[in-house]
């Protein structure tokens, strides 16, 4: 399946798999490589020395391209940049900040530059600032999210742009690969499904809780910090969390309650008073399988519904 992005990064399926902290780690980056697609180690909440570890970590199980991402407000950032300049891996996601003067030091060592765009104005600027190609993220997605739908995103953004578009927010088989494509984007960008997988990292009571979950039981939580919000499963903490915020709750009092609590239920299992983050495609998300065969069974959806889509012209 060749798109610009499989060409871009010279991989078989235009996959992405979504850098999610605390989760995204070398052998499910690996694994994600050997299926034909790209993976990307998280970088967010980590120090120098793991992440070249982890670098190094995908690079002896596999010798097929991945990437790294970069949040750009990591009050370390630049020990991070310093050790991706140095490992270079072959592409770097971007996001949580302004990507441009990350583009020309990028170039220069030879690393491909994707950044996490959530509007079309940013999408212009950074295209013409040199980026690769561009992930477009609909507020669909979990984790942090933007203002836009998945759908909305992908009409104003796609044709706007002439570098690759990579579209992602609660997409999480192949007919959402296939929508992609027929809206004119090279590749799509998943998260969720990739945690429902063998070789993903994450606590399992994590994992148990999304197989459990139905599709109105995703929350965004934060939407009043002006930080935009984070979409996550509805449990006690975010119960807690909601009735604080929109009974204007003192903000420090917020900040406080958040912190950590992704790692909380990713690392340590604590799913009552931690934040599971999982896009809004839940319903579909009721096995765990290995990596090869997520990406079997959603290439084959995305070639049927193709299929299907030809037989109305």
């Amino acid at each position: 399946m060749k798109t610009k992005l499989t060409e871009l990064l010279g991989i078989q399926y235009p996959i992405l798999q979504g850098a999610m902290a605390w989760t995204s780690e070398h052998k499910l980056v690996a694994a994600v490589a050997e299926a034909g697609c790209a993976g990307a180690i998280a970088s967010g909440g980590r120090d120098a020395a793991w992440l070249r570890n982890e670098i190094q970590g995908v690079r002896k199980l596999t010798d097929k391209p991945f990437g790294v991402n970069l949040m750009l407000m990591a009050k370390n950032i630049d020990e991070l940049l310093e050790v991706i300049l140095e490992e270079k891996p072959t592409f770097v996601t971007l996001g949580a900040g302004n990507p441009v003067p990350f583009i020309e030091p990028l170039h220069a060592a030879g690393i491909k530059v994707i950044p996490l765009i959530p509007n079309a104005k940013l999408a212009k600027r950074v295209a013409e600032k040199g980026a690769d190609a561009i992930v477009i993220e609909g507020q669909d997605a979990g984790g942090h999210i933007g203002k836009l739908g998945t759908m909305a995103l992908a009409e104003n953004v796609i044709p706007e742009v002439d570098i690759p578009v990579v579209l992602a927010g609660g997409i999480v088989d192949g007919r959402g690969l296939a929508a992609a494509l027929v809206m004119g984007a090279e590749g799509i960008q998943m998260g969720s499904r990739f945690i429902m997988t063998e070789e993903c990292q994450m606590h399992e009571n994590c994992k148990e809780v999304i197989k459990n979950a139905s599709d109105t039981d995703s929350v965004v939580t934060g939407l009043t910090s002006g930080h935009g919000g984070v979409r996550g499963i509805k449990n006690d903490f975010t119960d807690r969390y909601l009735a604080l915020e929109f009974s204007c709750g003192d903000k420090d009092e917020l900040t406080k309650m958040s912190i950590g609590t992704n790692k909380l239920a990713a690392v340590d299992g604590d799913v009552v008073n931690g934040l599971v983050q999982a896009g809004q495609g839940l319903n579909r998300l009721t096995q765990v399988t290995t990596v090869k065969e997520a990406v079997d069974s959603i290439i084959k959806e995305a070639k049927e519904a193709l299929k299907r889509g030809s037989s109305f012209c």
